[in-house]
């Protein structure tokens, strides 16, 4: 059997016409047996496809022919076209389901607007000239988070991407405007929002992590300011940058350290849920408060189609 991977990239650009960029998608996933998840919109793209690495190859080389698609950066992670049921392809108003899609403007060169885009080393230069001046701001999910962060950052109480507009309007973190503000997200796609809707809301100093967690921890593994496990969006669930990973997680039934999240076996329930191996044993949760939704490669109910890993 040929090795296989799993590519995540996104890109922003303006097409024109996003629904004959899906066909032109489709008919080239097809030919290459790949399977994932892409999104597009008329701001871009935003995809996670597995397959052999050859045909991951071929793929990268026919999108970036398109020269609204040649600048993208295409990650490479372990994994294969089974951690994915199928090959979805849609369009949507975004390619990350902030509810903003009107206040987002896009052009060759990506978003207008956004934050000031740091390489990890960049990062580790910011945090010693500035110290505690630098606030890491999480742009993902809290149940993202619970496994997996920056140390101290700021991590907002959102169950899914489009909480995030409502929440920066409330005032809740008004106090941070004048602090310099680095947002991050698993492989940058989030950040590109969130940082231009915080700008636009009178945040002064915003930056974002160029290439996401997923680039950090290439470049400093569990050897800098990340700590814990990177949740993913797909059946590997989580990723360790290192064998010294130091479990943040803990079970939702006895707080024992877990990164492993588990589909409930309630059926009425459809959460995702923390669980260490002896209470994976008993899963049926009498709790079925809706603080997480159950994993199908979403975020919630709501974005079923919505590729977040990115």
């Amino acid at each position: 059997m040929q090795p296989q991977k799993i590519i995540l990239y996104y890109g922003f650009t303006p097409l024109d016409d996003p629904d004959a960029i899906r066909l032109w998608q489709r008919t080239l996933c097809d030919m290459l047996s790949l399977k994932g998840r892409i999104l597009i919109s008329r701001h871009g793209i935003n995809g996670t496809l597995g397959g052999t690495i050859e045909d991951l190859k071929r793929y990268i080389a026919a999108t970036k022919d398109f020269s609204g698609f040649r600048g993208i950066d295409f990650k490479w992670s372990e994994g294969s076209a089974d951690d994915f049921p199928r090959l979805r392809i849609r369009v949507r108003d975004e390619i990350v389901s902030f509810g903003a899609a009107d206040e987002l403007s896009v052009d060759r060169r990506g978003v207008v607007g956004g934050g000031v885009h740091l390489k990890p080393d960049d990062v580790h230069e910011l945090v010693q000239q500035r110290g505690d001046d630098v606030v890491f701001f999480d742009a993902r999910n809290a149940f993202e988070a619970a496994i997996g962060r920056f140390k101290n950052a700021v991590v907002p109480n959102v169950l899914a991407t489009r909480d995030f507009a409502s929440v920066l309007d409330s005032g809740r973190y008004d106090h941070l405007k004048h602090k310099a503000v680095v947002t991050y997200c698993t492989g940058g796609v989030r950040c590109e929002v969130l940082s231009a809707l915080m700008i636009k809301r009178g945040f002064e100093e915003v930056y974002q992590l160029d290439g996401g967690v997923v680039r950090y921890g290439e470049a400093f593994g569990d050897d800098g300011l990340w700590e814990g496990s990177l949740y993913l969006f797909d059946a590997r669930m989580h990723h360790e940058f290192s064998e010294h990973t130091k479990i943040i997680g803990t079970c939702e039934r006895c707080e024992a350290p877990t990164s492993q999240y588990h589909n409930c076996a309630n059926l009425a329930c459809r959460k995702l849920i923390l669980l260490c191996g002896d209470c994976e044993l008993d899963n049926v949760s009498t709790n079925c408060a809706p603080q997480h939704f159950a994993n199908s490669g979403v975020d919630s109910a709501n974005e079923l189609a919505d590729v977040q890993s990115a």
